[in-house]
């Protein structure tokens, strides 16, 4: 005679087979997300449920409820200063440089208070935003201590999903024993630790994009855009269509961004990241990075209310682009 462990419950849901199984309330997504991030599961268990999860994909219900636990699990002190805006970065570039990072700094030098925060080094040949920010002065923050003082002198922090959530972190790191993305890559994108007033969300697989728009809802967040972004980041790939699906105060829009280029650009092999420095300070040109820094400042601007349509959007971003303080990070190496 034996005892069944307690979360054996929701792999059998996900797994009784083609008739019996079926996805988690989100209650029930809630309730087996406190148990993992509690320890109280087995390797065996975690890994069966998540390649399940995987299989079916996940639901909007499940997103949900995923993301009301791990979110509740973080400890926000009350000294943090309110955060503008959230920018999940999990994603990494391989072909292009991460363009966006100069699209957030230009939002934080207008006042804008941003959280952006990340994974890196789970999968090979791509570069990181946790790779990246030192060369502008930031710290990869490892407190809320951290994180309070970035945003109240720079408005800006970056933190590693490792100091945010360590559970989640070990979860992400499973993917090359998997084999697989998991869904703790969608519900970290979703995380929003202080509730900013608005949500910046980049996925790879377009599928997802009406998924993080529902569960968005059902998490009561207000201001939401979901791209398609360059290599799965929020960034805007100048030489194509850009959709961004939103939520505004519980009602969901679509709407395609054009193209800014008639023709594709060529991959970048080098992947220097100094160059991202260099187009900051004006001591390089490079007609790709610069309308990515300000296509996507100008979606950001959309989502938050600054521009009253794409045009107006995108002059201002490009207005705001050339009004940087060229020299506020010093010379490229």
């Amino acid at each position: 005679m034996y005892t069944e462990h307690p979360f054996a419950e929701f792999v059998r849901i996900l797994g009784k087979g083609k008739n019996g199984s079926r996805s988690l309330t989100m209650d029930e997504a809630y309730n087996s997300m406190k148990m993992i991030l509690a320890d109280e599961v087995t390797p065996e268990q975690l890994g069966a449920f998540l390649m399940l999860l995987r299989v079916k994909e996940e639901t909007p219900e499940e997103v949900a409820g995923f993301v009301k636990a791990v979110k509740e699990s973080i400890s926000v002190p009350a000294n943090m200063p309110e955060v503008d805006l959230d920018w999940s970065s999990y994603a990494g570039k391989k072909r292009q440089l991460p363009w966006f990072i100069l699209s957030a700094l230009v939002l934080a030098e207008n006042g804008v208070k941003i959280f952006m925060h990340g994974a890196a080094g789970h999968t090979a040949g791509r570069v990181y935003t946790k790779d990246i920010i030192g060369k502008f002065g930031f710290n990869n923050c490892t407190n809320m201590d951290e994180v309070a003082q970035s945003i109240s002198s720079q408005n800006f922090a970056y933190m590693d999903i490792e100091a945010l959530c360590p559970a989640m972190h070990k979860i992400i790191e499973l993917r090359p024993f998997l084999g697989l993305r998991s869904p703790v890559h969608t519900v970290s994108r979703m995380l929003d630790p202080f509730s900013a007033t608005y949500n910046f969300e980049g996925i790879f697989h377009p599928g997802y994009r009406p998924m993080h728009q529902e569960a968005a809802l059902l998490l009561d967040m207000k201001h939401v855009a979901v791209v398609k972004g360059d290599g799965g980041e929020i960034e805007r790939n100048p030489d194509m269509a850009c959709l961004v699906q939103s939520v505004h105060d519980g009602e969901l829009s679509d709407e395609e961004w054009p193209a800014m280029f008639a023709r594709r650009h060529m991959r970048d092999d080098e992947m220097n990241i100094d160059r991202l420095l260099g187009l900051w300070n004006g001591s390089i040109d490079d007609e790709y990075g610069e309308a990515a820094v300000y296509g996507t400042l100008a979606i950001a601007l959309k989502l938050m209310g600054r521009a009253s349509s794409m045009n107006d959007a995108e002059a201002q971003a490009k207005a705001m682009w050339d009004a940087r303080t060229k020299n506020k990070y010093g010379a490229a190496a």
